[in-house]
């Protein structure tokens, strides 16, 4: 028998791709190229990639590639040298962890920084949204807690400013804090006192002495009749709007009371006309029950509420159309109104000043009296005068007139040296009866 050439066919043995540097897999070695996905997984790459790492690194280690810095920044001529270099240089350490020093090392790349989310719906719209759904909230221990109260159930109260701050003061230390405290800047306000030039004790009026000459009297007498005159005329102004006040109130009735004015019901008018359409439309005896029933408001269509929203956007769009007309009309008219601008700003500050003016020449002359300073006004000297027969022609049967301590009280305040007060009277207290005991009477 011939020997037959039988060869054995070994087991073949699938060379293993070797692994990428960055950790993919790699199949370099695969003879087949059938296709675009073919060559696009079977191309190597550990080339580029081994370069794109090398230009992370130095983004991490300098800020930037050195390929985009210049040559002074790279390079520099070193005459002298520095015995620091040595020091500086990192050494190995047994005991130092990897880890630790690879959480020791920190990027030149500025970290990024998130945007705060602002949320979509406010806490307030919220808390609305809630109560209108009629959502029971659950606080602590499963418990429906009420929004609307504050204070009700834990889950509702934020931390409070003494838990934020807490730990931050030490009370045993020995430094103690100083409170900043701002100064605030007084308003550049001219005091009133300065504007017046008020003599404190001012020299009487002719008027006033125990032999006047004539003229002199009759003006005086003049002035006081007018002060009175108008003091009378201010009381017949305050009882006649006492009067109109208490006239227009409502007569109380026997059944009634004062201020009070009560209807019958079905007497006024605007019930009158709300029955009488109800008297139309109720059933009469002989309609058998049957009820006219009142169509509710129907909802508008979609049609119609488009109808309604074009006619109000074309509204707005008139509205806006006409503004922007009048806009672009007074555009060729700016000169002219600048102008009466500048005019009524002159004439504003000429008023100012002629205001400031006639302020200061009253003050000079009477100073703040009969005017409002806080919730009193500064009262004004009664005019001390004497009727003719009244008149002493003799200083020895002169009577004394007035008060001193009222006069400088007054002109004090009248020379804003003291705020304006009225008299604090004393209160009323209860009168003491008498009673006579009849003791003579008892005989026992």
């Amino acid at each position: 028998m011939a020997p037959t050439n039988s060869r054995r066919k070994s087991p073949s043995t699938k060379k293993l791709s070797a692994a990428s540097i960055v950790g993919a897999p790699a199949q370099h070695n695969q003879p087949s190229r059938k296709g675009k996905r073919a060559w696009r997984k079977n191309v190597d790459i550990e080339d580029l990639e081994r370069k794109l790492d090398g230009l992370r690194e130095e983004e991490r280690a300098f800020g930037s590639t050195l390929q985009q810095r210049t040559d002074s920044e790279l390079f520099i001529v070193d005459t002298k040298g520095d015995d620091k270099v040595r020091r500086s240089l990192p050494r190995f350490s047994r005991t130092a962890l990897k880890s630790h020093q690879i959480i020791s090392q920190r990027s030149a790349i500025p970290a990024v920084h998130a945007r705060p989310r602002r949320p979509l719906v406010s806490s307030r719209e919220k808390e609305r949204l809630l109560r209108i759904a009629r959502k029971d909230r659950r606080g602590p221990l499963n418990s429906i807690v009420d929004p609307s109260q504050p204070g009700e159930g834990s889950a509702l109260l934020e931390v409070t400013e003494a838990v934020k701050k807490s730990g931050q003061y030490d009370m045993w230390s020995s430094q103690t804090e100083v409170a900043s405290t701002t100064k605030v800047k007084a308003p550049d306000v001219p005091h009133p006192r300065t504007a017046i030039t008020l003599p404190a004790v001012p020299a009487p009026h002719a008027g006033t002495s125990y032999n006047p000459p004539e003229a002199a009297h009759t003006a005086l007498l003049r002035s006081a009749h007018e002060a009175e005159l108008r003091r009378i005329q201010e009381a017949e102004a305050l009882e006649a709007t006492k009067a109109r006040i208490l006239s227009a109130r409502v007569v109380a009735d026997e059944d009634g009371m004062q201020g009070m004015l009560i209807d019958e019901p079905g007497d006024s008018p605007a019930e009158q006309s709300q029955d009488a359409p109800q008297e139309a439309d109720s059933p009469g005896p002989d309609s058998g029950g049957a009820a006219k029933t009142i169509s509710a408001a129907r909802r508008k269509t979609k049609q119609q509420r488009q109808k309604a929203e074009k006619l109000r956007a074309e509204k707005y769009a008139l509205v806006e159309r006409t503004l922007r007309k009048r806009l672009h009309a007074s555009v060729d008219s700016a000169k002219s109104l600048r102008k009466a601008a500048d005019r009524t700003s002159s004439a504003r500050v000429e008023a100012a000043a002629e205001r400031r003016a006639k302020r200061e020449a009253r003050f000079a002359q009477t100073g703040l009296a009969g005017q409002k300073f806080g919730k009193h006004v500064v009262r004004e000297g009664e005019v001390e005068v004497q009727l003719g027969e009244d008149l002493s022609e003799s200083l020895r049967g002169l009577q004394p007139e007035g008060n001193l301590f009222r006069d400088r009280f007054l002109s004090m305040q009248q020379r804003a040296l003291v705020e304006p007060r009225v008299p604090v009277l004393p209160k009323k207290r209860t009168k003491l009866v008498d009673y006579e005991k009849h003791a003579w009477k008892r005989f026992v």
